[in-house]
């Protein structure tokens, strides 16, 4: 017996909506550790901002579409996680940082998303409406799944998978997957399309990560050779401390990374 377009949207949805509530929670790590350290080290409110927003959006066409309910509950999901930690970083960043984050969410989250509300409610009336929506939040997603092109480009020029963790990728790669597929068994172009590209950002860092990787363990496994000579040690001194200060120089980087990946929109 054949199954249906909406059986297999719904078990499509199903599974996007428990990977993509995983990608969601992936910061909490991070937040608990400024909780706990009551700073925000250096990490950025703006993947939060825009992450909420992407949430905002995808609510509404949601809602306007009718017959799409587990884009109701995952991104309904996302924006009571993402309003959470953005309090929490406005409670510990530095005046400057919660200024700009302020600001940030007063011309986004309110500004923009009361204006494509006016707009969408007001100036296009009938079945209009909702595809003028489906393409805003299209290209909101695109511009989303893009962001993780700054760490693909780091990768390349450092050699160096440390800022790409392949477990995320992977993740987010998933998640495209369930999404087009929903996308495609309910015949809506304004999901499924934009997961399309993020289904190809996947399989490249995946790819980049498959490549890097061992070039990696190359270069860890040269490093461990032991000196032969006496006068080598100081060599292999300057070469530690060289280390530990890129360590130490690297982690604000690492830490935008951290902050940056997982915040993907749902769809």
């Amino acid at each position: 017996m054949a199954i249906s377009h909406n059986t297999l949207a719904f078990a499509f949805g199903m599974l996007g909506n428990v990977i993509s509530f995983l990608v969601f929670l992936a910061p909490m790590t991070t937040f608990y550790r400024i909780y706990k350290k009551k700073s925000t080290e250096g990490f950025q409110s703006l993947p939060y901002l825009v992450a909420l927003f992407s949430c905002m959006l995808w609510l509404y066409y949601a809602l306007l579409k009718r017959d799409a309910p587990l884009l109701i509950t995952i991104n309904s999901f996302g924006c009571v996680v993402e309003i959470i930690y953005i309090i929490l970083y406005i409670i510990y960043a530095p005046t400057d940082a919660r200024k700009l984050t302020m600001k940030l969410f007063l011309a986004m989250n309110v500004g923009s998303s009361a204006l494509i509300l006016s707009v969408t409610h007001f100036a296009v009336h009938g079945p209009l409406r909702v595809q003028v929506l489906g393409w805003i939040c299209v290209s909101i997603s695109v511009s989303v799944f893009a962001a993780p092109l700054s760490i693909v480009a780091q990768v390349v020029r450092t050699k160096s998978v440390e800022f790409m963790p392949f477990n995320l990728s992977f993740t987010l790669t998933l998640s495209a997957i369930m999404w087009f597929g929903y996308g495609l068994f309910l015949k809506d172009i304004c999901i499924a399309l934009p997961n399309v590209l993020g289904f190809g950002l996947g399989l490249v860092q995946m790819l980049l990560y498959a490549i890097y990787r061992k070039r990696g363990e190359k270069v860890i496994t040269k490093g461990k050779k032991a000196p032969p000579d006496e006068p080598l040690k100081s060599v292999v001194v300057d070469v530690d401390k060289n280390i530990e200060q890129a360590k130490a120089s690297g982690n604000g980087m690492n830490n935008n990374k951290n902050d940056e990946e997982p915040n993907t929109c749902a769809v």
